[in-house]
């Protein structure tokens, strides 16, 4: 390998944090000429409260999908990545993220590692549980407390 990352896949939360992910990830893609691809993953409601949801959530999710998908394509926007290689999907964060990267041919996974609580997916168990299962490096990065 020669020492430039080809294919980088950046998993963002869609929070404030995402920004700073975001551009640690570009200075290391376009000084290489290589493709940075966005991906926000979305839990299903049925997993997160348990298979037992009283009510039909799809309408709910699929609001949802939309609002993330109007949030990461204004983060596209400002970061330069063209559409086709923004991506939204549901399912469990850690296995999705390991799964876009193998499909994508990522050569390294760029992720948020915060000890934030609260609605951000992207906790630093997510760090901590993504880099067993990827075939490929991963960068947690840092996020400064504000």
């Amino acid at each position: 390998m020669g020492g430039t990352y080809k294919d980088v896949l950046v998993a963002i939360d869609g929070s404030e944090e995402s920004r700073c992910v975001l551009s640690r990830a570009a200075a290391i893609v376009y000084g290489s000429g290589g493709r940075l691809h966005l991906l926000h993953v979305i839990e299903p409601l049925a997993l997160a409260y348990g298979a037992d949801v009283p009510m039909d959530v799809s309408d709910l999710q699929a609001s949802l999908m939309q609002q993330a998908r109007e949030n990461i394509d204004s983060y596209a926007a400002e970061f330069r990545v063209p559409a086709g290689q923004v991506h939204v999907e549901l399912g469990s964060i850690e296995k999705t993220i390991q799964d876009k990267a193998d499909a994508l041919g990522a050569d390294l996974i760029v992720i948020g590692s915060h000890t934030r609580t609260g609605l951000a997916l992207l906790l630093g168990s997510t760090a901590r549980g993504v880099v067993p299962g990827a075939h490929c490096d991963v960068l947690a990065v840092k996020i400064p407390r504000s």
